[in-house]
């Protein structure tokens, strides 16, 4: 399944709104220097990071943005476009987070959700988990970053025998 929305108005979604199999793109998010300059004197100022003569002679062989900053961009555009403020309540971590290729000034990249797994709590009815597989893509269509995140929704629906008294 290939989408581009999902179901309802993000303000109004819910964990049954979240289907195994979707798949969901967002984006384009500009990369700007100024903000990765400013980004990484603050949080990661590695040469690489922060030093145009520095990153030319390094390894990457020219200024690139912190791994952080990505994921950062990356949960700007899930909340903005996936989450739903109705029914996220956050997330106990997430998995297997990998930074492929060096995000540079200039790029544009774009989120592709692929939800890989839901299941209803059974402690708590009123909620469930949904699994998605995030991956950022540059405008080559190169995979630079993915990570598995591990999501809690509330359920629009729970059953009377589901409630607790």
């Amino acid at each position: 399944m290939s989408n581009t929305n999902l179901p309802h108005k993000r303000e109004e979604r819910f964990f049954e709104d979240y289907i195994r199999g979707a798949v969901f793109v967002f984006g384009p998010l500009d990369v700007d220097e100024d903000e990765v300059l400013e980004f990484a004197r603050r949080y990661d100022p590695q040469p690489f990071h922060i030093d145009h003569d520095a990153a030319k002679k390094g390894p990457y062989e020219g200024l690139i943005a912190s791994g952080w900053q990505t994921c950062a961009f990356v949960m700007r555009a899930l909340v903005d476009n996936y989450f739903s403020p109705a029914s996220s309540l956050g997330s106990p971590g997430i998995d297997e987070l990998r930074w492929m290729i060096p995000v540079r000034p200039g790029d544009k990249l774009t989120v592709r959700a692929t939800i890989i797994d839901t299941k209803r709590s059974r402690s708590k009815p009123d909620r469930g988990i949904v699994r998605t597989f995030i991956e950022t893509l540059n405008q080559r269509q190169e995979i630079v970053m993915s990570f598995r995140s591990v999501n809690f929704m509330l359920c629009l629906n729970i059953s009377s025998t589901d409630a607790k008294d």
